[in-house]
């Protein structure tokens, strides 16, 4: 008997991708339940048939009802399917080769682990805010207008195996930034948590290495701090705590998308071209390699830096020029702000995601960042600040200051980005209509006066009709003119709203390590600490202070030369569209006779 599947979401087909348009609640026949990737094949009651993603249906049962008890989607049952096959084909050497449950070898323990925890439970380490919303400046450098050479590049890790990631596509999204910044200031969809698809879900931090235990007693109580090879200094300079910045800078040019295809051609996708300016050499990338990357950094230091979300990942329209050209120019920008991080810039897992030569030295590299311990609020054992130890009082001092700016900008952001959008939205509706109305307005009084008859007023109609004309051309400059100078403006401010929002967790992580070291004296008086342990703490919460003092000069550094550049560059097209217009009506005006 056939398979039949409800669907449990829409989904939209793109044209040419041999994809099947479903809606919520129709049944469909599953005619390959696994096609691979996230996909299935399924047909439609008309007899249409196409690919699926599998976590949009749920199988229903040989008698046809619903499975409100279980629920198991098409992908739960291919994998059930699976290690059936699996356990079967393996049954002549069980005692061997089965691994015991909670082992070190058992792939699936840590994911077990995590589900029985609670992953919000670390300290800053809540749902993270939407950054997705956060677009990038586009806002280049003068020297990324240079044409790069680009060798043949490496085509990026093969499709298969254990790098066989999620697909490149989620729940749908607008690619419109004023879309983004509704839904993410009305408590919107926030990018890694549960969306209308079931297939994405929050990053379960507590199962990678670093975040066994919880809050900062990991790193605060850690009775001896191993010492890692990878060490992140700490110096003061003029303004203060500062990280230690490379010789040589770089940045990172993301060019030439083109759509590839896998599954014999039955799935398709947009890979980039990323040439670093330090080597000229170029490897391509899809965007799940980004999101790879993202989540990399993340957990790794995401305690003490801020790292914004990528452009969301979109179904339908992810194909269109304007999108794949929007989305190009987001994730230029935000491989641009990671480049010039110092610290980002020249960690391991970054170098290797733009140098790495060949698939095996990719697959290396991406399991040795999957390993990586020093992550979380372990990442503060690398840092070493050439200073003296910070009292309390003034570490509690610094880090309410950051909290203070940081939540007053917040809003002072949000403040922009509304006023921006109206305006956006008044120069794009209202406002050219209205020169229109103008300039049709004159041109029809033009029309009436050259039906009088008198033929003395011939000058006067034809500048009348001009002066009409020319309101229309206005009305042409208004529409367009926000893609020239508020686009930027409000790329930069997205950009920095994706900043802003991860500093609450930031904050929250050093307060929980204040309020840790606050209650040591209480833990050595009832000897569940000893006075050693308690001196330890103190100076690891110093440590901390200084990287964020550190990181708030990177970032005050970053802030003033981005708003001082886009606010300039807004002035700039605004003081040339205005001269433009002036143009247009003292040539409209020369046509009248002087009287």
């Amino acid at each position: 008997m056939a398979t039949k599947a409800r669907v449990m979401y829409d989904f939209a087909a793109e044209p040419g991708n041999n994809e099947l348009t479903v809606n919520e609640g129709e049944i469909i026949t599953i005619t390959n339940p696994d096609v691979g990737g996230g996909w299935l094949e399924g047909r439609n009651i008309k007899g249409e048939r196409g690919l699926v993603p599998t976590d949009y249906v749920e199988i229903l049962p040989s008698d046809g009802k619903d499975q409100f008890s279980c629920g198991n989607s098409v992908a739960d049952q291919a994998f059930l399917d699976s290690l059936s096959a699996s356990t079967t084909q393996a049954s002549s050497s069980a005692a061997s080769s089965n691994h015991q449950v909670g082992s070190g070898n058992d792939p699936w323990s840590a994911w077990s682990a995590s589900k029985s925890g609670n992953w919000e439970s670390s300290e800053g380490w809540g749902a993270k805010p939407d950054g997705a919303g956060a677009q990038r400046n586009t806002n280049t450098p003068d020297n990324w207008d240079t044409a790069f050479g680009h060798p043949q590049a490496y085509q990026g890790p093969a499709t298969g195996d254990d790098d066989d990631w999620d697909e490149d596509w989620d729940g749908p999204k607008s690619s419109s930034y004023f879309k983004d910044s509704e839904s993410a200031d009305t408590g919107g969809v926030q990018r890694g948590n549960s969306r209308a698809s079931a297939s994405s879900m929050k990053i379960p931090l507590n199962k990678f290495p670093g975040f066994a235990k919880p809050g900062t007693e990991q790193y605060l109580l850690a009775k001896q701090l191993a010492k890692p090879k990878e060490k992140i200094p700490i110096i003061v300079g003029d303004y203060g705590p500062m990280w230690v910045y490379p010789t040589s800078t770089f940045d990172c040019v993301v060019a030439d998308p083109r759509k590839g295809s896998k599954m014999y051609g039955l799935k398709s996708y947009i890979e980039y071209q990323l040439t670093p300016t330090n080597t000229n050499r170029s490897v391509n990338h899809r965007y799940k390699h980004f999101d790879w990357l993202y989540e990399r950094l993340l957990v790794k230091f995401g305690s003490a830096i801020p790292i914004p979300s990528l452009p969301d990942k979109q179904v339908t329209g992810r194909f269109e020029e304007e999108f794949i050209k929007m989305r190009m120019e987001r994730l230029q920008s935000w491989m641009t702000r990671m480049c010039r991080h110092p610290v980002i810039s020249e960690s391991e897992v970054f170098q290797q995601f733009l140098n790495f030569r060949d698939e095996k030295e990719w697959k290396t590299g991406k399991r040795k960042a999957e390993r990586d311990e020093l992550a979380g609020v372990m990442i503060f054992s690398t840092m070493e600040p050439e200073a003296p130890d910070l009292d309390l009082v003034e570490i509690e001092q610094k880090c309410e200051a950051v909290g203070k700016f940081t939540k007053a900008m917040d809003d002072g952001v949000k403040e922009l980005l509304t006023v921006g959008q109206e305006h956006w939205k008044r120069c794009t509706g209202p406002l050219p209509k209205e020169y229109q109305k103008i300039g049709k307005a004159l041109q029809s009084l033009a029309t009436v006066f050259s039906s009088s008859g008198y033929q003395g007023e011939t000058d006067l109609n034809d500048a009348i009709t001009e002066a009409g004309k020319t309101y229309e051309e206005i009305a042409s400059l208004v529409a367009e003119q926000p893609k020239k100078d508020l686009h930027f403006l409000m790329e930069c401010n997205h950009e920095y709203k994706g900043f802003l929002g991860c500093f609450p967790d930031i904050i929250g992580t050093h307060k929980g390590a204040l309020e840790k070291v606050k209650e040591s004296d209480k833990l050595v008086a009832t000897s569940k600490i000893t006075p050693q342990d308690k001196q330890n703490m103190v100076k690891r919460v110093s440590t901390m202070s200084y990287a964020l003092q550190a990181e708030m000069n990177h970032f005050h550094s970053n802030r003033i030369y981005d708003y001082n550049s886009v606010i300039r560059l807004y002035l700039e097209q605004q003081v040339q569209f205005y001269e433009t217009i002036a143009e247009k009506l003292r040539q409209a005006l020369s046509r009248f006779p002087v009287m």
